[in-house]
């Protein structure tokens, strides 16, 4: 099928599917949140400044009241489960300081909790509404072909196995099915990740929401609506983020049986010598002396501050890390997979390779101008690279006459009274014996076997020269993979949705062994579950839509951010803002880190609670001194952890 065009085809609006996001003070969790910290800082000047109790006391009792009342109804839900629930723990820490005097430090837990909630809150409804923004990608409505001929527009939902329907230029594919008439290059990175269009010709399938190049197609629908491939995408993140199993930060795991084991042995302490004949202050004294040392403030403060601090370096240098759980999670890494298109290249085809044909016909320059004079008017990804190219040469391309686009084949087009045509060797040099042709045939070949695009230049029916076009690697991908590999103890296996040859030979620039190529997202999923059934902890890095379902089944999902699909950067534990493929090891090493810090503090806070519990029970420890040890350990613990803030911390991760 041929199609004449005398300007260049525009995608359609429909490219770019409406975002669906919803508001973030629409989540309850938002409301109460923000309304705590208002009335928090409200409160606060009046206090500090020392005005009557009257003017900020029902300020801060508001404050209480609106970031507690949800974590305390969760909390007393638990208790009933017979679970001490560490939202409860914290109303009751909050409560206890108010009691004692220290209604702004209540106050001020309390709004950390609430806006701790809040963001939780706020990430899950953005990755939802994600997901439900992925079925956007496909058309709402398509164009069925009746027996008699005649068409009719019906919504995609309506269509049946066994219907016909004509996809126009432009247009996406409203259902899974197989071509039965027509001849297009159809954009399906949406599903496979390929950088460029594939020729869809009769008995190929295409793809729901996939973008439809030059040409029309008749296809078959060979599948509902509710079965196709970008409706499994969705059904598969929503089901791996729901199994994946329950995160929690180390300290969370035992701190509730620690929490347990300090109120009954503080009532211990208080009721033992009680019923013994002690007299009831000293009893009481030196029970809040030992809840005061026993306090788990200064275990839960040896985790927080090295992951946060570790957090904060990372976003300083362009990395997203979206809780202190996920950095705590990334040290814990020992496999990697990774995509290709996006990931470890850059995602962008561009021309690598210029060859002239004939010694006495026109030369590299004059080859490339020719190109990209008849592909300037084309759409089409390679011919963008070819214009691009020819730019950066400074060539401006020269204007052309009866420009005709065939799907499959190329373009041609006439250029100061000569025939250009530009476009695919095999379909362009049917019949050729002379040795130019041969000579052409060979170039192909070559750069095909290298993983280049070969794309021929023929002037009036006789080879000019041949283009080699590829997505270029990025500069840092081999360095990036040897550092995994270091940091891991195996190399990372590269998933990919493109064909097997380009996969083999980038991964061999790269140093990868273990190529997967023609993937489909569930074959990814497959993949990275087979790994973690070996008892790895795999980390899976992408870009795409076809990605998402792998990045939200992995033990960590990081998503390279610059030209990433929303659905990926929303179902990622991690974001490489800045597209630098380097700062992933440099991460996960940074939280191993962090790790080996936490592990520092929960001993010198343990050493320290150990010897203020044993001064309390074995002799008499003074409740200022135990007040001053408590906080000293906690402040030490904390400053040890603010460590990873220097940038030197970020350059030994590197190193």
């Amino acid at each position: 099928m041929v199609s004449t065009l005398t300007e260049p085809a525009r995608p359609s609006a429909v490219t770019t599917p409406p975002r669906r996001r919803t508001r973030v003070l629409a989540l309850p969790e938002a409301r109460w949140a923000l309304a705590a910290l208002v009335l928090f800082l409200a409160a606060l000047p009046p206090h500090l400044l020392g005005a009557p109790a009257w003017t900020w006391g029902p300020l801060y009792a508001a404050a209480y009241l609106a970031g507690g009342w949800e974590p305390a109804k969760e909390g007393l839900k638990a208790l009933r489960d017979k679970t001490l629930d560490v939202d409860l723990l914290m109303v009751v820490a909050a409560l206890g300081a108010a009691a004692i005097g220290q209604v702004l430090d209540g106050a001020l837990l309390i709004v950390i909790f609430a806006t701790s909630g809040a963001l939780e809150a706020v990430a899950t409804t953005r990755t939802a509404d994600s997901v439900r923004g992925l079925l956007d990608l496909a058309p709402t409505t398509a164009t069925r072909l009746l027996g008699d001929g005649t068409e009719e527009t019906v919504a995609t939902g309506e269509l049946l196995v066994g219907d016909t329907v004509v996809i126009r230029p432009g247009e996406r594919v409203g259902a899974d099915g197989r071509v039965l008439t027509g001849a297009s290059e159809v954009d399906q990175a949406t599903i496979t990740g390929e950088p460029l269009p594939v020729l869809k010709e009769n008995g190929d399938e295409v793809f729901a929401g996939t973008l439809n190049g030059t040409g029309a197609l008749r296809v078959r629908v060979e599948r509902d609506a509710s079965d196709s491939v970008i409706a499994r995408i969705v059904r598969m993140v929503e089901e791996a983020s729901a199994t994946k199993a329950p995160t929690q930060l180390f300290i969370e795991k035992v701190e509730q049986r620690y929490s347990l084991g300090m109120v009954a042995a503080t009532l211990a302490v208080f009721l033992v010598p009680l019923a013994l004949g002690a007299d009831l202050t000293d009893a009481l004294l030196r029970a809040m002396t030992f809840m005061i040392v026993a306090s788990p403030c200064a275990v839960v403060l040896a985790t927080m501050p090295p992951l946060l601090s570790a957090l904060a370096n990372a976003g300083r240098h362009g990395v997203l890390v979206k809780s202190a759980v996920v950095m705590e999670r990334l040290g814990q890494v020992d496999a990697v997979a990774l995509d290709k298109t996006g990931t470890l290249t850059e995602g962008t085809p561009r021309v690598t390779t210029v060859r002239a044909m004939a010694d006495s016909g026109p030369g590299e320059d004059a080859v490339l101008a020719l190109a990209a004079a008849a592909e300037h008017p084309s759409e089409h990804p390679l011919a963008r690279a070819v214009v691009a190219a020819a730019r950066a040469r400074g060539h401006r391309p020269a204007p052309v006459e009866h420009f005709r686009s065939t799907p499959g084949t190329g373009v041609t087009a006439t250029l100061d009274g000569d025939t250009v045509a530009v476009g695919a060797p095999a379909r362009l040099l049917t019949g050729g014996r002379d040795p130019l042709s041969a000579r052409a045939a060979a170039v192909s070949g070559v750069l095909e076997a290298d993983g280049q695009t070969a794309v021929l230049v023929m002037v009036n029916g006789v080879p000019a020269g041949v283009l080699g076009i590829a997505d270029r690697l990025r500069p840092d991908a081999a360095a990036t993979v040897a550092a995994l590999t270091a940091l891991t103890g195996t190399p990372p296996a590269l998933l990919t949705g493109d064909n097997p040859r380009a996969a083999a030979r980038l991964a061999a620039d790269v140093g990868i062994t273990d190529v997967r190529a023609g993937l489909l997202p569930q074959d990814k999923v497959a993949a990275v579950r087979e790994r973690e059934r070996a008892g790895r902890k795999v980390m899976v890095v992408g870009d795409g839509v076809n990605d998402a379902p792998a990045l939200a089944a992995a033990h960590t999902g990081v998503a390279m951010g610059r030209a990433g699909s929303d659905l990926a950067l929303e179902t990622a534990d991690v974001v490489i803002v800045r597209d630098e493929l380097a700062t992933v090891p440099t991460v996960v090493a940074l939280s191993r880190t962090a790790r080996r810090l936490v592990v520092q503090n929960l001993v010198i806070a343990g050493t320290v609670i150990t010897g203020l519990v044993v001064w309390d029970l074995a002799g008499t420890l003074p409740l200022p001194l135990g007040v001053l040890g408590h906080e000293g350990s906690t402040v030490l613990v904390g400053l040890n952890g603010l460590r990873l803030l220097r940038e030197s911390a970020w350059r030994r991760a590197t190193a």
